[in-house]
């Protein structure tokens, strides 16, 4: 009779799940850094657009334009002769 042959399935399934362990962490730490990454952009960004658009000039066909005491912008160009 012959003998039952080994196989190397308890190593191979420690392998996989060590492997996906891995690659799941990896993959998690590089969105966790992504994250915290452009958050610090969204913030200034945050801060920084009321400043740029206070002074934006009203188009005059916005409604309550005349009573928002800002100056409405120049009108828009005439549409080019065909």
């Amino acid at each position: 009779m012959s003998q039952k042959q080994r196989t190397d399935l308890g190593a191979a399934l420690r392998g996989l799940l060590l492997g996906g362990s891995v690659l799941f962490l990896l993959l998690l730490t590089i969105v966790w850094l992504t994250n915290r990454h452009f958050e610090g952009k969204k913030e200034l960004e945050a801060k920084e657009a009321p400043a740029a658009t206070a002074n934006a000039p009203i188009s005059p066909s916005t409604p309550g334009a005349a009573t928002a005491g800002v100056v409405p912008g120049p009108a828009a160009p005439p549409p080019p002769a065909p």
